[in-house]
């Protein structure tokens, strides 16, 4: 659960829209099989509506809907359609296999979509939303109405649309900002003059859909419940269309962080990380280090001074136990800004225990190595601590590597290992260069890894330029990170991933 809710705390309904909304970033298309992955551990996750497609956008979207329908047990399945009647009929006959389906419908209320958009006046399109609902309440008990473009929508003129569809039996109101073009304060008072002046509004459940372009989507949410939102539609890592949605794990984990809101979700937060990760991997688009809640940095401290702190007492500088979204510790970073404590602690770490006089030698060299490298290894750390060169710390090395690849060729890749002193030798495979290279060194290391994250980027803009890789592999649960650089980006990746490897060892 996201927490232990009060008494007079009221439940936020979550509706991710990871794959519907999510999925519309340009590159990040899944199959059907993938999505079902997605939409399991979303179930999984305990979100309370699945959006999960527009069925008549494509023969893909809508037999994604129809199979998720079949799968997913506890959630409400959700179909996107247009106001007409065709969409709705082919959302209809995507959601027959859903325990608890729904069909979300709407049209644009904003004087852009009303004149430029549509052509049309607010009096049609007024009537059109009520058709449309009615329409769906054919088919369905459940029918939830957006009102396009409702953050740049006249309030009086919103109002009448919101009392009309919930007379016509809408049973859900989306009040999307579309644009992210609303402030907190916005946002908020657009949701408090619809309790106020919309007479029905209490047979309905007001929902916020947000939007990042401005940065604000997770603070107009939050300004929504604040006003009487109840459902929060939202993704996974706040991917989406443009700058993206609401992030799920944002919206939550406030609710569960700040006791003094009275209101709560279903969310189990410990599998936040684990639907977090699926959802990068599947999409191919990795989370940008320094993401609230998710991002490899989240619970990372660099800082001496932040260092000292939270090793004496987590709470001192984190508000959210890494535990609760599935994070098996912090991480205390060796940087050029560490203090003596976070040296200190990893050298225990690793089994050695200084004095205080070795430690202050140590400490010294430490901030030479730190400057040149910009981070410290545990091989740098035991050379540190008088045990040797790093070369000869190193358990496993790179001897030697030759990859054969080309147009209508199988990349093919040979790999010399130097472990504990032998050499050993391996040849495999692969998609690509990389692939082919990784493979040829899991043939040789025997620890059986999940590879979670791989980046590469470019120092500069040469075509002679030095790659820098990194590399996050998961381990019986333990996460562990490997980085590398060189104008040989196959021999980064293979230096990379034996340092993730090695770390494990």
């Amino acid at each position: 659960m996201a927490g232990t809710p009060a008494d007079s705390a009221e439940k936020i309904i979550i509706f991710d829209t990871t794959l519907r909304d999510g999925e519309q970033v340009p590159g990040s298309q899944l199959n059907t099989l993938e999505k079902i992955e997605v939409a399991r551990a979303l179930e999984a996750l305990g979100v309370d509506v699945i959006e999960a497609g527009f069925p008549i956008s494509s023969p893909g979207d809508f037999k994604s809907v129809v199979e998720i329908s079949k799968v997913v047990e506890k959630p409400v399945i959700s179909a996107l359609t247009r106001a007409i009647e065709k969409d709705i009929d082919v959302a209809a006959d995507a959601l027959k296999y859903a325990k608890k389906g729904r069909i979300h419908t709407g049209i644009g209320t904003s004087p852009y979509h009303i004149y430029s958009k549509f052509n049309s006046t607010p009096e049609q399109i007024l009537e059109r939303a009520v058709q449309m609902v009615k329409y769906a309440r054919k088919y369905v008990d459940d029918v939830e109405f957006f009102a396009e473009d409702a953050g740049r929508s006249d309030n009086e003129f919103l109002a009448r649309v919101v009392e009309a569809v919930i007379a016509a039996g809408a049973t859900v109101i989306n009040i999307p900002d579309t644009t992210g073009y609303c402030t907190p304060y916005e946002y908020g008072a657009k949701i408090k003059y619809l309790k106020d002046h919309v007479a029905n509004v209490d047979r309905a459940v007001l929902s916020a859909h947000c939007h990042n372009d401005l940065g604000m989507a997770t603070a107009n949410s939050l300004a929504g419940i604040m006003n009487g939102i109840r459902q929060v539609e939202c993704t996974i890592n706040g991917i989406g269309e443009r700058a993206g949605n609401t992030s799920l794990e944002e919206i939550v984990m406030i609710l569960k962080c700040r006791k003094d809101i009275p209101a709560y979700t279903d969310i189990d937060t410990t599998k936040i990380i684990k639907t977090s990760r699926l959802v990068s991997n599947l999409m191919r688009m990795p989370v940008q280090p320094n993401k609230a809640i998710v991002g490899r940095n989240a619970f990372a401290h660099s800082s001496g001074i932040h260092q000292d702190g939270v090793l004496k007492n987590r709470e001192n500088y984190e508000i959210i136990d890494p535990a609760d979204i599935g994070v098996s510790d912090s991480s205390i970073v060796l940087t050029a800004r560490s203090g003596r404590a976070a040296l200190d602690h990893h050298l225990r770490r690793l089994g050695y225990e200084l004095s205080h006089a070795e430690l202050d030698v140590a400490y010294s060299k430490f901030l030479v190595l730190a400057d040149a490298q910009k981070s410290v290894s545990d091989d740098d750390l035991r050379n540190l601590a008088g045990t040797g060169t790093v070369e000869d710390a190193r358990r496993i090395k790179l001897d030697y590597l030759q990859v054969v690849c080309g147009k209508d060729s199988i990349p093919m890749a040979t790999v010399r290992l130097i472990i504990d002193g032998e050499r050993c030798m391996a040849t495999a495979a692969g998609n690509g260069p990389i692939d082919a290279s990784i493979n040829a060194v899991r043939q040789l290391i025997t620890q059986k890894v999940t590879l979670e994250e791989f980046l590469i980027q470019a120092f500069t803009r040469g075509t002679d330029d030095v790659g820098k890789v990194h590399i996050q592999v998961e381990n019986k649960g333990k996460v562990y990170y490997g980085f590398s650089a060189d104008t040989d980006i196959i021999t980064a990746s293979v230096n990379a991933y034996i340092d993730a490897v090695s770390k494990i060892i």
